[in-house]
């Protein structure tokens, strides 16, 4: 439907609009007897306008976390697969050292600098009302009042959860990225403190990069820890 193609000129928008609730309709057909579903994606956040003209009622959460720990989480897992070449990089260059793969996830179209861009923008955007940023580590520390204001966010009552038996993993997805473990969680829901493994002069560099802590002039909601 886009100007690269030249039958484009004969889509309506009318029909463009139709086409792409089509594949809602059809992608979302079993769960279609639901009032609400989740759905995760690191791609919402850059689509956040046309999301919202198809469903004016949706809401956008975003799990967000320090980047530096993130680059240390994405690191310790591609240590531990140390036998595995991880399709997270493209190249033995980007493989190379811990400077290397980072630089390489923090890039504009890659997993960790695509995802943050796409949520900066969306932050700042006039549709950030529809937005709730959820800090990771208040998450892990205080799971069923998180739990509570994200309910309190989607206008639905809270229900009781049990954070020592959380069940998600995806190793069939994983495995094709030969990163194991990539969407593996614990079992149980809490916080545990460690040590970097990332160079000093490197977790520096990621670690003001939260601007989700300072006060802005975003409409978006917030379960975040007071900037210090």
């Amino acid at each position: 439907m886009s100007e690269d193609n030249e039958f484009s000129v004969f889509i309506s928008p009318e029909q463009q609009r139709a086409l792409i609730m089509s594949i809602f309709s059809a992608y979302y057909h079993p769960q279609a007897d639901k009032e609400i579903i989740f759905d995760t994606n690191r791609l919402w956040c850059s689509e956040l306008p046309l999301i919202l003209e198809l469903f004016p009622e949706a809401k956008v959460i975003c799990c967000v976390r320090n980047i530096a720990w993130i680059m240390d989480s994405i690191e310790l897992l591609i240590r531990c697969n140390t036998f595995e070449v991880s399709r997270l990089f493209d190249n033995p260059a980007e493989r190379a050292t811990v400077y290397s793969r980072t630089e390489a996830l923090s890039q504009g179209s890659r997993l960790v600098g695509y995802a943050y861009n796409a949520l900066k923008e969306a932050f700042y955007s006039e549709q950030s009302a529809s937005l709730l940023l959820v800090d990771y580590d208040l998450l892990t520390k205080g799971p069923d009042k998180t739990m509570s204001l994200i309910c309190q966010f989607l206008g639905e009552e809270p229900f009781e959860h049990d954070f020592n038996h959380v069940e998600y993993q995806e190793p069939e997805f994983d495995n094709k990225l030969r990163t194991e473990g990539l969407h593996e969680v614990r079992s149980q829901v809490e916080f545990k403190p460690r040590k970097t493994i990332l160079p000093p002069d490197l977790f520096e560099r990621f670690d003001d990069l939260s601007f989700w802590n300072e006060p802005t002039h975003s409409c978006a909601s917030a379960i975040v820890a007071k900037a210090k």
